[in-house]
């Protein structure tokens, strides 16, 4: 091969060769997306206060068993959930991060978490098991939801 040929040959493959960032950043997109989808195989479970299987769960199972699914190891409440990670605001929200919730009700306090599946122009969604509904979807941007935010964590930098 002419001696031109094979510089052009070599400067082509490290121009087009993935840079290690672009590999971790692929890779991190591809684990968030898993545990997403992995919280997305829970939609309609009904909800069980302990529960911890798709014949029953609560919110904080959710989220451990749906990073599990992923690789990760998370705490097993909602409350020590809201403690794991890195605490992220509002402006910096993305998908696969926990968002969790502090309600006040008669003489006690109950945690609540919920995993953010998208966050588009139109809203910014997440899954969570509601102890009325289920597994659903719903908007962050609800009030109900919005003025009961405690924390948002990131699992996976």
């Amino acid at each position: 091969m002419p001696r031109i040929g094979f510089l052009f040959l070599t400067f082509t493959i490290l121009i087009t060769a993935p840079t290690l960032a672009q590999k971790k950043k692929r890779q991190r997109a591809q684990s968030i997306q898993n545990v997403v989808d992995a919280a997305y195989t829970y939609t309609g479970t009904p909800y069980k206060y302990g529960g911890t299987s798709k014949s029953g769960i609560d919110c904080s199972a959710l989220m451990q068993n749906s990073y599990a699914q992923a690789g990760y190891s998370i705490p097993r409440t909602a409350k020590a959930q809201s403690k794991f990670g890195k605490k992220v605001g509002w402006n910096s929200i993305r998908q696969g991060d926990i968002v969790f919730f502090k309600f006040k009700g008669k003489r006690e306090k109950w945690y609540h978490s919920g995993m953010i599946t998208s966050v588009t122009p139109d809203g910014t969604y997440f899954i969570h098991a509601s102890s009325s509904r289920g597994v659903v979807i719903s908007d962050l941007n609800a009030d109900y939801y919005k003025s009961n935010i405690k924390t948002i964590r990131r699992v996976i930098k």
